[in-house]
């Protein structure tokens, strides 16, 4: 199935990210995980790229084992890092004859070592470039992109990167899923500005938990322009322990969440970090044992 006829089929979308491991032991590690989320119903799965530029090959490998193993939908990255058009087009052909039809295109991260990005030889430059070819080429496959509710850090202009986004749009793009976010009327006040700017396709909002100190120096390094409430980093000041702030984060996230669900939004994208705790605390704390809890009529009004 395609992501965007499991978007139109419900009127709500719970989606789980993943990266590719790099040892047996990780990747043991995720399958313990995978099996964990299992039981939460997501309506599809993705799998990166890699931050940082790393092979496309080791997402390969995992989104075939995912299609093998599990009778999930998966949705694979592709970027422009590091192939030619070439590469990439024998990737699409790789992905067609395995009936992986769903992806994600993205220009991808600069490679460990590069502080910009650079198109490889005969590569592509931008995720528009990308992506006008596989729908020309490939036009079955169902593509999404991102996008950045608080803004990319490489585009401080606001009006030109809603341009860019309308570009991708333009070039075929079927839905779009948002980077990480802590203030959701940061996320709403994107899904206005895209309406203004013309932009109909779903928009999906990109969640992640705080897990640790350490994470959070992650992602504002990975996230760019998120931004973090000031009420959010008070909670997370006061915990005493790690545990402590893997509750605040967990509990913020929850917040978050109910609150998305609330306002109708289209669908949240859960950054798993390949962990399942937060995840199920989270539909823990919203009360429900799965994602088909969320599309269903209110047990008080039975």
């Amino acid at each position: 199935m395609k992501v965007t006829d499991i978007l139109k089929k419900n009127e709500f979308s719970a989606s789980f990210e993943f990266f590719p491991p790099k040892t047996s032991e990780s990747s043991e590690a995720l399958f313990n995980n995978i099996k964990d989320l299992l039981p939460l119903g997501p309506s599809f799965v993705s799998v990166t790229y890699g931050a940082g530029g790393t092979k496309q090959e080791l997402t390969k490998n995992l989104v075939l084992k995912l299609r093998k193993d599990t009778n999930l939908c998966i949705v694979s990255h592709l970027t422009c890092v590091g192939h030619s058009q070439e590469e990439i087009h024998q990737l699409l052909e790789n992905y067609n004859s395995a009936d992986i039809k769903n992806l994600m295109v993205l220009r991808g991260d600069p490679p460990k070592g590069q502080n910009k990005f650079v198109a490889h030889d005969g590569g592509f430059e931008y995720a528009a470039d990308l992506l006008g070819y596989i729908k020309k080429h490939f036009p079955d496959f169902d593509c999404g992109v991102a996008a950045y509710p608080e803004g990319h850090p490489e585009t401080p202009n606001r009006l030109k990167e809603m341009d860019y986004l309308k570009a991708k749009v333009d070039q075929g793009a079927d839905y779009i899923c948002t980077q990480l976010f802590f203030d959701n009327n940061a996320f709403y006040d994107f899904c206005e500005r895209c309406e203004i700017a013309g932009i109909k396709i779903p928009i999906v909002a990109g969640i992640m938990p705080i897990s640790s100190l350490k994470g959070l120096k992650r992602m504002a390094d990975l996230s760019g322009g998120s931004n973090f409430p000031a009420p959010l980093l008070r909670a997370l000041n006061r915990a005493d322990s790690e545990d402590g702030v893997s509750r605040v984060g967990i509990h913020w996230a929850s917040e978050q969440v109910r609150d998305l669900v609330d306002n109708k939004v289209k669908g949240v994208h859960f950054y798993t970090l390949n962990q399942s705790k937060a995840t199920v605390e989270i539909y823990k704390n919203l009360g429900i044992k799965n994602s088909g809890s969320l599309k269903k009529p209110s047990f008080f009004s039975l």
